[in-house]
Formats: C-alpha cells, sequence, structure tokens
C-alpha cells in the first residue's frame, strides 16, 4: 500500500490545506486512538510546539482521540523528543507531536511515538491511513477518553537531559549561547545548561506563534554566530523549532554541523572504550566524516535521507551513534531518538574532558566541499526519463572522479528536489551543482536557490583529498 498522507516524519504541510485541516485532524485522532489504542482506555500524550496553529490541532486531536475512548495527557509546548521520553516514562501506549519542525510558523504537521518513544514503523503507519478511510463512529459517552495536564512535563525532561552526562559534570566557566529558534525548547534548554553549572545568553526564546525559525535557530544561524562573537563566548548552540536538531557555532564563529558533532561524539565514545560498534549517516552524509571513521578503523553505513531511517539502520546493525547533517544526531546510549539538547549535551561533556575546544575538536576530520541546491517542484521529477539530465549527471561524475559524488533527491517534507555535488574542488563543485540545478529548473520552470542550512562553501576549511 502506497502512504497517502504520511512522509518521512509523520504529515506535513500548509495550515488549512489538505491534509493540515481541522477536520482532517480531527479524523486523524480518531484513527490513531483505534490503532494503538484498539481496545480504548489507555492513554496518548499529545505535545507541541510553538506555532499559533498548534492550538487548534491540539484540540482536534483530543476530539478525535476521545471519540475513540482514548484518554489523553497534554504536556504543551514540549520538545519533540521530550514527547518520546515522557510517552515511554509516563507508560502512555503513544505520543503525538504537533509540530512542523524547521519549517515556518504557517505549515504545521502531526508525527507519532510509540509507547517505547520510537517513531511508529511504516506498518502502523499504514493501518492508521486504512483507519482513515473509515467511517468515524464515536464510542458510548460512559467511555468517552478523559483530558488531564501533565504540570511538571518540563522538570521531568529537563533532569533527564541533565542525567545522560556523568554525575558530577559542571560547566561552570564555560558562556553558552543557546538559540532556541522561538519554539519548543524555550523554557527547557536554557534551564539544562544552567542547571549543569554554565553561563547562559539566551536568544529565540520570545514565542509568538508566528516567528518559530524566523531568522535564527538551526536553520538561519547567523544570528547565534553573531552572538558568540559578541559575548566572547565559549561556543553556542543553535536548536530548531521542535528541539530535535542541533547546530553548534564554535568560540571563532564557525558553523559546526550534525556531520562535526557526530564526529566528536564519537571520537568521545572511542577514546572511552564505549563507542559500541559503528556509525550511521545518510546518502548527504559529508564525505570528510566516513574518511575520518575509515582512518580510525570505524565502520560506517549510509541510511535514506530522514532520522527514521539512521534509527532503523542503527537498530539493525545494533549501533549507537547516527545522525544527519542537518542536525539530527542520536546517541541511542543515552535516549531513544535524535535530541538536540542531548546531543549538544555530549559534545560539551567531551569539551570539557579533553579541555579542547569544539573548533580544536572538529579539526580531527576534514569536509570536503559540498553545495546543493533546491529546485521548487510541482511535479515528480524522472532523472531517467531526461536524456539532458541523466547525461549531465554522468559527466558531473566523471569530472569529479573517485573523490566526488552527485545526488539528486526529492524532499520528503517540501516540495523541493535536491542537487547535491561534493567532491575535492570547491569551484567545480558549484560549478557543477548550478549546472545540474539549470537543468532540473528548465524541467519545472521554478526558481532554484542554495541551501544555506547544509552548504559548505568555505575555502579556508576545506582540503583537497
Amino acid at each position: 500500500m502506497i502512504r497517502k498522507h504520511f512522509g518521512t516524519d509523520g504529515i506535513r504541510g500548509r495550515v488549512g490545506q489538505e491534509p493540515i485541516t481541522a477536520e482532517f485532524v480531527l479524523k486523524l485522532g480518531w484513527a490513531a486512538g483505534k490503532v494503538l489504542a484498539p481496545q480504548g482506555g489507555g492513554k496518548v500524550l499529545i505535545g507541541k510546539d510553538t506555532r499559533i496553529s498548534g492550538y487548534m490541532f491540539e484540540s482536534a486531536l483530543q476530539a478525535g482521540l476521545s471519540a475513540a475512548g482514548v484518554n489523553i495527557r497534554l504536556l504543551g509546548p514540549m520538545p519533540t523528543p521530550a514527547i518520546a521520553y515522557l510517552t515511554r516514562t509516563l507508560r502512555a501506549q503513544a505520543g503525538i507531536v504537533i509540530s512542523a519542525s524547521h519549517n515556518p510558523y504557517y505549515d504545521n504537521g502531526i508525527k507519532f511515538f510509540s509507547g517505547q518513544g520510537t517513531k511508529l514503523p511504516d506498518d502502523v503507519e499504514r493501518e492508521i491511513e486504512e483507519m482513515l478511510d473509515q467511517p468515524m463512529r464515536t464510542v458510548d459517552s460512559s467511555v468517552l477518553g478523559k483530558v488531564e495536564r501533565v504540570v511538571d512535563a518540563a522538570g521531568r525532561y529537563i533532569e533527564f537531559c541533565k542525567s545522560t552526562v556523568p554525575n558530577g559534570t559542571n560547566f561552570k566557566g564555560m558562556t553558552i549561547v543557546v538559540d532556541c529558534a522561538h519554539g519548543a525548547t524555550y523554557h527547557v534548554a536554557p534551564n539544562v545548561f544552567k542547571e549543569l553549572g554554565a553561563n547562559v545568553v539566551e536568544i529565540g526564546v520570545e514565542p509568538d506563534g508566528l516567528n518559530i525559525n524566523s531568522e535564527c535557530g538551526s536553520t538561519h544561524p547567523q544570528a547565534l554566530q553573531a552572538a558568540v562573537l559578541e559575548h566572547g563566548a565559549d561556543l553556542g548552540v543553535a536548536l530548531d523549532g521542535d528541539g530535535d536538531r542541533v547546530l553548534m557555532v564554535d568560540h571563532k564563529g564557525e558553523l559546526v554541523d550534525g556531520d562535526e558533532l557526530m564526529f566528536i561524539i564519537v571520537m568521545a565514545r572511542l577514546n572511552e572504550g564505549c563507542l559500541g560498534g559503528g556509525v550511521v549517516g545518510t546518502i548527504m552524509t559529508n564525505l570528510g566524516l566516513e574518511h575520518a571513521l575509515i582512518e580510525k578503523n570505524i565502520r560506517f553505513e549510509r541510511a535514506p535521507v530522514g532520522d527514521r531511517y539512521v534509527m532503523e539502520r542503527l537498530l539493525k546493525e545494533g549501533w549507537l551513534i547516527g545522525g544527519e547533517t542537518s542536525g539530527h544526531v542520536m546517541c541511542l546510549d543515552r535516549t531513544t531518538t535524535g535530541d538536540g539538547i542531548i546531543a549538544a549535551l555530549q559534545v560539551l561533556a567531551a569539551v570539557q574532558k579533553s579541555g579542547c575546544s569544539v573548533h580544536e575538536l572538529k579539526a580531527g576530520m576534514t569536509k570536503f566541499p559540498q553545495y546543493m541546491v533546491n529546485v521548487t517542484i510541482r511535479e515528480p521529477v524522472n532523472v531517467d526519463g531526461s536524456p539532458e539530465l541523466a547525461s549531465a549527471v554522468r559527466d558531473a561524475e566523471k569530472d569529479l572522479g573517485h573523490d566526488g559524488r552527485v545526488l539528486l533527491r526529492a524532499s520528503g517534507t517540501e516540495p523541493v528536489f535536491r542537487v547535491m555535488v561534493e567532491g575535492s574542488d570547491a569551484a567545480l563543485v558549484k560549478k557543477l551543482a548550478n549546472n545540474l540545478a539549470h537543468i532540473v529548473k528548465k524541467m519545472q520552470g521554478a526558481p532554484a536557490i542554495p541551501d544555506r542550512a547544509v552548504t559548505v562553501m568555505d575555502p579556508s576549511r576545506i582540503t583537497a583529498r
């Protein structure tokens, strides 16, 4: 069965446009209740980020779940990984997150966690979609679901985050700028770092329902880079709107992406003798990370883009560390899903234990020039169906040689087609990416724009290999 609504990270889209409507989310709540708690009763947690439409969808989900006879526990604004943690520790049947992650405020989405705090398997998502095709029937009034609010949700999660670093850890003397993207971590992340002793400079902590991810957070780290330099901070932490992604900024104001964060964490685990196997990245992971791990005799595997697929590969291999360039970093020896705050804490612990700065720790990995262009699409791009595009890809791969690659793929969360080229020659990489994007643009009649979140074009940090 081809899934109609679920993408790589739940269901996401523009508010008011199918399927992100109050009517659909009402039915989705009912369908999810029927699948996840088929006998009725039980409980399902609902959390959200700070975008204004969260109020509407929270109410719709409540109504749908109640109609299915399922009890609801409201968490309010909470990071996505916090909802995963609380679903597991509060022994709920499932957790539901109302969030469009790093997208602008006018988008929203719904994603689910199992009772074990992990993303739902594909077959369960298919069951929910099948149930959506059934007529919605409300249970008898005597067994309607009840709603309660979990008043200590933030405190529970803060304590859990602190528990993921060794006892006695104290970041006293460190100045950290924390950018919460006006999102779900605004009342959590600063307190985690403060309670561990750091001097915290807070930005992006004044959500108004419309400013989530707006020129801030992990998708727009320029404000954090400026703040780190302004305050002479040791480092900066950039979270996204729902807190499952993290990027960092070193004391020189240089961006540290998910690949570099994984490298720092992996090297720390290796030195401690607790790496627990290999590492999983994605098809987007920089070749520099792969080469650096191979040099240390650490196995590396690539999964499709999407943290759910990284997780599947980690579980299959029995490994502990994986993630994406965009900042989804998973430490399965600490928690069950990607968590921006917990990943940042692992990096800070490595900094403290090594006595080295983030800038020094990331230097053990040399990144390859990587350039990506997004092309807005109205219909799927068939690479093999376009002789011009297929020929251009072959020519580009020939020009790049063994130390380079071309990757063309459709986004799983946005209506864009991504053109990525990586190699040892920065100028050639950019030229080839723009050429391929131009061909795709002609096929679609749409603009192509560089993706600032993942593009690496700083020649001072590039060494040909």
